[in-house]
């Protein structure tokens, strides 16, 4: 019989107060998922949670980790660099085995119905699961986050909920989110530098970037999404970063890997994870995956 795997990589605002993602990776758990990575950042005030198991356990936790967030997370209280809609902010499906795209899309909908029906949060769509063309990217949806959203959520609304802000629910293909720390305090730096090398800026195909200030460390950062490591693999967007940054006479203090990365995307010997002061077999995908469903 064919193994069913989904992924599903929630985005929480919460990075400071490491109990209450403690919380959340909880309820997670009860759901019969099983949570592979938690992590936090304080300057982003941002946690993440990254959990995987059969559709029907992964969307059960999925709803449990939101409602867990809503009961926590007051966003009239958070402050980070990060951009943010909702307590648990973004919430993807991603398909791992014997599972379609259509079928984790289908998943984020019945997920976000339920969000809304029993939460009263409202809810987004994006990527896979979008329900309007303007509404695949992410950054589209969040546009105006928590205090100001710019488009009307496609389930309820059309105020966020006062205190857990709303939703964004999605289907997407497995993507590498790591950030590089320049040694330098200049915020516009890091702007510069992701302006150059995203995407939508005519830089490098499907990377998302922003520049951050990391205020406790003062570091800014490069913070980067890419969305197909195959056609842009992290080495290739760390050499970009570097170059861009040698350009304005800053090195780059390191690099930090958010959640976990596929073993394709890993170069033997490449310097994009070499820098990185956590980082090993436990962060391989395929690894922990492999402790968490052994196969007989």
């Amino acid at each position: 019989m064919t193994r069913r795997l989904v992924e599903c990589v929630p985005n929480f605002s919460e990075g400071r107060d490491r109990g209450k993602l403690d919380a959340i990776a909880t309820a997670v758990r009860d759901s019969g998922a099983a949570v592979l990575r938690a992590e936090s950042d304080r300057d982003h005030n941002r946690g993440v949670v990254t959990f995987a198991g059969a559709p029907e356990a992964v969307a059960g936790g999925a709803f449990r980790a939101i409602a867990k967030a809503k009961e926590l997370i007051d966003l009239r209280e958070h402050k980070g660099v990060h951009p943010r809609m909702g307590a648990a902010d973004v919430v993807p499906f991603v398909p791992l085995e014997g599972v379609t795209m259509e079928e984790c899309a289908a998943l984020a909908r019945q997920t976000g119905e339920r969000v809304w029906k029993e939460l009263g949060i409202p809810v987004y769509f994006y990527e896979a699961a979008a329900l309007k063309p303007e509404r695949v990217r992410l950054e589209n949806v969040r546009r105006g986050e928590f205090e100001k959203p710019e488009m009307a959520p496609d389930l309820g609304g059309p105020d966020p909920h006062p205190s857990a802000g709303a939703v964004i629910i999605g289907a997407r293909r497995i993507l590498v989110a790591f950030n590089i720390n320049l040694a330098t305090p200049e915020l516009g730096v890091a702007r510069r530098i992701a302006r150059k090398v995203r995407a939508s800026a005519g830089g490098l195909p499907f990377v998302k970037a922003l520049g951050l200030l990391l205020e406790s460390r003062g570091q800014a950062q490069v913070s980067l999404n890419l969305t197909n490591y195959e056609v842009t693999s992290p080495e290739e967007a760390f050499a970009a970063v570097e170059a861009a940054a040698r350009e304005e006479g800053v090195q780059v203090a390191g690099t930090e890997l958010v959640g976990l990365v596929p073993r394709a995307a890993v170069k033997e010997g490449g310097r994009a994870f070499a820098l990185c002061a956590d980082f090993g077999p436990h962060r391989i995908l395929e690894n922990r995956l492999a402790e968490a469903f052994p196969v007989e």
